[in-house]
């Protein structure tokens, strides 16, 4: 990777700094007020982001200097924003010097007396203060920023200082596994990273023929931003940094949230604490998938909504929130679900906000309605581009049928959705205890055929996956949260049942707030299969309701440093030793974590670059490269593909790529588009297979050798 790719990669961060100050609000000076400010630049780039994909795809264009003249651009306009910004406030402050000037000429003008106008000082009187034309300037706001972090660390408790310093180790740990390890992720082998150099080969965003529907049906969001990281480097270096990124996002929001809820600062310390040990969290934060940045957009979006419950929502906070739901759209559907009830609860607060009679009432209304309308088009500015592909390639915004019956649920009679609810749970909370795992899981299948319900139902599971499953195991794909969750769900039963105990002076928010928190979960269980990958879908889910918990945690060791007596000083004693557990589990999955880990087999420091891609299925690694050294040598250019829908298909941009670097191409023998038919497979010089040998050998023309190993195969034409 150049210089050059390394300055390029520091735009988007630069961007969101530069848009941060820009945007700050009046109360930037507040924890709170610049973490609302990062919230609007990071939404602010991540749409900048996702529409300069989109036009410059239009007009096939994505290619490195067009990208550079974009992030240059913003750039541009955010060095702008931040002069104009600055001019506006010396302005304010030169108006607010001369109105206290004016105000003390007009005392003076009236009283004279006051001000020692018709008498000298009185004998050892101090002397009199200077004009304030001649007044010192005022210190910029950030002038002593660090000395206040300085004194919050000093004035910090012993427990505080743990809170931070362990959210600050993991996350360094994590930043430091993801430069270090290579892409690896099962899911970005088969399609997350396949599309983005479909893309990079294509210069566009047309589809393609493919055996691999997701690379063309899964909302490309996140992908779209490993684009910009592609393009810049040239590989995938710095591909993980992009849900690291978005593990600060979560943090940043949540720890926002339970400020707007009534919490001090060790409650926010207490909601980074539990989400960052949380091992979905640590897992996610050095990985490709794209749970993590669902769950920063769905985060955004929450805390912008409950900026809304008490004050009439601006131009800004409305373009705000239609950002957020656009790319949580753009990213993963199922966030959604979360952000539509948010979406909800915003629009009844601003109407309660204007239920007062008379005109000013009515125009506040429809101010609201027409907010919501421009939410919904900011919205859909973001997202309709891909899902109007996504109509005219299959007939429906949703994808093919096969997408739309595979991970929604195709039943909703109420057993059936109870027994999804349980398997759900049961997987989220599973433990190392395998006699618990396995009495709940009996207790589930039983109670599911007391009220007539198949547990292993097709319409209510995933593919042919069968109830219960292992998912403990701290693995990136699975892994349970059962501390968190255990945390999150007391405090939301708190909020709702107590909120005056968690928090007293936003006891009416913070019950809206977790039955809005509740209310995401139910939908999710209604709505998603159960399948053993399901914890990660919920991420979004447990990322806004962990501010409950450090809200009521919170609460819990006030009242017992308060000296409250009874059963509160042994709740706290399991509060701490909870605690405990999570930064446990939090450091075992960044030391231990499958399949990216600073120890033990597979460690980052000791493992090779390719061995590192290929720790999912380790006897995959050398049969590719074979087979990528056989097709290399004949010196071919175009390659055709055949797979299945779950195949690897990532390592072949790597190998088969010529001495300068440049991109193979590679065209599908099979396609499961409609309105795209496969290449035809003696238009090519050579095929490459995975998965099966019969499937590769139906293809393969008349005459060519074909040689398989394993998984992997090929097949070249005579004299090859």
């Amino acid at each position: 990777m150049s210089a050059v790719g390394y300055l390029l990669a520091l735009a988007p961060v630069a961007a969101i700094g530069l848009l941060a100050v820009a945007l700050r609000p009046v109360a930037a000076g507040t924890v709170a007020g610049r973490r609302l400010a990062l919230v609007r630049a990071a939404l602010v780039t991540g749409a900048f982001a996702v529409l300069t994909v989109e036009l410059l795809g239009a007009l096939r264009l994505l290619t490195l200097p067009a990208f550079a003249v974009a992030w240059l651009t913003l750039l541009a306009g955010a060095l702008a924003a931040v002069g104009w910004r600055r001019r506006r406030d010396e302005a304010r402050g030169t108006a607010v010097v001369a109105a206290a000037h004016r105000a003390v000429e007009a005392v003076a003008a009236s009283e004279p007396a006051l001000v020692g106008a018709t008498a000298g000082p009185a004998v050892g009187a101090p002397p009199p203060p200077p004009p304030l034309a001649a007044a010192r300037p005022v210190a910029p706001r950030h002038a002593g920023r660090w000395t206040r972090l300085a004194d919050a660390w000093r004035t910090a408790g012993r427990g505080e200082r743990l809170l931070a310093g362990t959210v600050g180790g993991l996350l360094l740990v994590e930043l430091l596994i993801a430069l270090l390890a290579e892409p690896n992720n099962f899911d970005s082998q088969t399609y997350h990273l396949p599309k983005v150099e479909h893309w990079v080969a294509r210069g566009g965003l047309d589809f393609w023929p493919t055996a691999i529907h997701r690379q063309v049906t899964i909302p490309p969001g996140a992908e779209y931003l490993l684009l910009h990281l592609r393009l810049f480097t040239g590989g995938d270096a710095l591909h993980h940094l992009v849900q690291w990124a978005a593990g600060v996002g979560v943090l940043l929001a949540a720890t926002r949230i339970t400020a707007q809820l009534g919490g001090g600062r060790r409650a926010q310390l207490l909601t980074a604490f539990v989400l960052a040990t949380t091992p979905m969290v640590a897992l996610q934060a050095t990985s490709t998938q794209t749970d993590l940045v669902c769950a920063a957009w769905v985060a955004c979006a929450a805390t912008v909504a409950l900026d809304g419950l008490r004050r009439r929502a601006g131009a800004g906070a409305m373009l705000a929130l239609g950002a957020a739901t656009g790319l949580t759209a753009l990213t993963k559907t199922s966030g959604l679900v979360a952000v539509g009830p948010l979406l909800l609860l915003w629009g009844l607060a601003q109407l309660r906000l204007a239920r007062a009679g008379g005109v000013r009432s009515r125009r506040q209304v429809r101010r609201t309605v027409a907010g919501s309308a421009l939410i919904l088009l900011v919205a859909v500015v973001v997202v309709g581009p891909f899902l109007a592909r996504v109509t005219a390639e299959f007939g429906h915004p949703l994808g093919p049928p096969r997408l739309r019956e595979s991970i929604p649920m195709e039943r909703h009679d109420p057993p059936s959705l109870l027994v999804n609810a349980l398997r759900i749970a049961h997987t989220a909370f599973d433990t190392p205890l395998a006699p618990l795992r396995w009495a709940g899981a009996e207790a589930i299948v039983g109670a599911a055929g007391i009220i007539g319900v198949d547990p292993q139902d097709r319409a209510t599971t995933f593919g042919r996956e069968r109830f219960p499953v292992p998912s403990w195991y701290p693995d990136e794909d699975r892994v349970a949260f059962p501390l968190a969750g255990a945390l999150a769900v007391i405090g939301a039963a708190y909020a709702l049942a107590r909120p005056g105990r968690v928090a007293p002076t936003q006891a009416g928010p913070l019950r809206a707030y977790a039955v809005v928190v509740v209310a995401a979960v139910l939908l999710h269980t209604a709505m998603i299969k159960w399948q053993p990958w399901g914890n990660r879908l919920l991420l979004y889910a447990l990322a806004l309701a962990v501010p409950l918990a450090g809200l009521w945690l919170d609460a819990l060791f006030r009242r017992r440093a308060g000296g409250a007596g009874g059963r509160r000083p042994v709740a706290a004693g399991l509060a701490v030793s909870v605690l405990a557990g999570c930064a446990l589990a939090g450091v075992l999955a960044v030391s231990y974590g499958f399949p990216r880990r600073l120890v033990g087999a597979g460690s980052v420091f000791t493992t090779s670059e390719w061995d590192t891609r290929f720790l999912r299925r380790p006897q995959w690694a050398e049969e590719f490269r074979w087979a990528a050294e056989a097709v290399r040598a004949t010196d071919t250019r175009r390659i055709g593909l055949v797979q299945q829908n779950d195949n690897w298909e990532y390592p072949w941009w790597l190998l088969l790529r010529d001495g300068d670097g440049r991109p193979p191409e590679l065209v599908a023998l099979q396609s499961v588009l409609p309105g795209r038919p496969p290449a035809d497979p003696a238009s090519v010089d050579a095929i490459v297979c995975t998965g099966s040998r019969p499937a590769c050998t139906a293809l393969v023309p008349a005459g060519w050798r074909v040689q398989f190993r394993g998984y992997v195969g090929y097949a070249l034409p005579p004299g090859s």
